[in-house]
């Protein structure tokens, strides 16, 4: 695929939107090719969890291609969102956890793919916003939607009426995203640019900037890997349970909570699991 770029790492699947020269900005070919990606991993047993991220240090994704919408009738509009919604509820109803490495700017259609993902993990450089109405539109790919379930009715509206962006502190005071990768003393970083010099110190800018998204990545594998190690089967049926509970009264949440726990009764692995635990108590 031209756009999309498919890692596997074991059990873990990494997939990078790779348009760098539009900041990963998501037109009708990316978003068909992430359509097909996300299948390949619904199918593949093997990936028990995917990270997504956008390719280079600037920017996770854009949002929609503006060069695109700039041009388009009403009913080309509405095929756009319909076919950029569809690719996005996708990601929220693949059974497999889904962590967004948010590197960069996260703006507009960007926000709204990390908000259909389980859990968002930010660079200290991200930016975060939904925009739209600072061109003439709402936010059409579910951030009028999603983004008031996770920061509230009033936190949503002030983001999306001043169009504003946030930083990745601010996304993580909000709950937007759940922690922020900072560069530390610890860190191996170039040495300083000689003062005065631009062309130095924007190669030392670039040079952080790798620093500090391999630190991300590596923040997000890390936490991918303390999933992985748990029982695929109970993973996916929480992941189920919650996002069904977010819509339904908390006497329907509890019922499906029921079922779930009670389904996972009948797999080898909550045996076996079980029977480790009651075995190393033992010991």
């Amino acid at each position: 695929m031209k756009y999309i770029q498919l890692e596997p790492h074991g059990d873990i699947a990494v997939v990078k939107i790779n348009r760098p020269e539009a900041l990963n900005a998501m037109n009708v070919d990316v978003l068909a090719e992430l359509s097909r990606t996300i299948d390949i991993l619904a199918a593949d047993d093997g990936i028990k969890l995917v990270i997504i991220t956008g390719a280079g240090e600037r920017s996770f994704c854009a949002g929609a291609d503006i060069a695109f919408m700039v041009n388009i009738e009403p009913m080309q509009a509405e095929k756009y969102a319909s076919s950029a919604q569809a690719v996005l509820n996708k990601i929220e109803k693949l059974e497999k956890p889904v962590i967004a490495a948010v590197n960069g700017f996260a703006l507009g259609g960007g926000c709204e793919l990390a908000m259909v993902c389980d859990i968002r993990i930010a660079s200290d450089n991200a930016k975060m916003g939904q925009p739209e109405v600072t061109i003439g539109i709402p936010p059409g790919w579910g951030g009028t939607q999603r983004l008031m379930r996770i920061v509230g009715p009033a936190k949503a509206k002030e983001m999306v009426y001043t169009g504003k962006m946030i930083t990745a502190d601010e996304a993580a005071a909000i709950g937007l995203v759940n922690k922020v990768v900072k560069l530390g003393a610890d860190d191996q970083l170039p040495p300083e640019a000689p003062k005065g010099d631009a062309a130095a110190e924007k190669a030392r800018a670039a040079e952080v900037a790798k620093v500090l998204n391999k630190k991300l990545m590596a923040e997000c594998m890390a936490l991918a890997k303390e999933i992985t190690k748990n029982s695929f089967t109970a993973v996916k049926m929480s992941k189920m349970l919650i996002n069904r509970g977010m819509d339904s009264d908390i006497e329907t949440g509890l019922r499906l909570e029921i079922y779930g726990w009670a389904l996972c009764f009948a797999h080898e692995d909550r045996k076996n699991m079980m029977s480790a635990f009651l075995n190393k108590g033992k010991k």
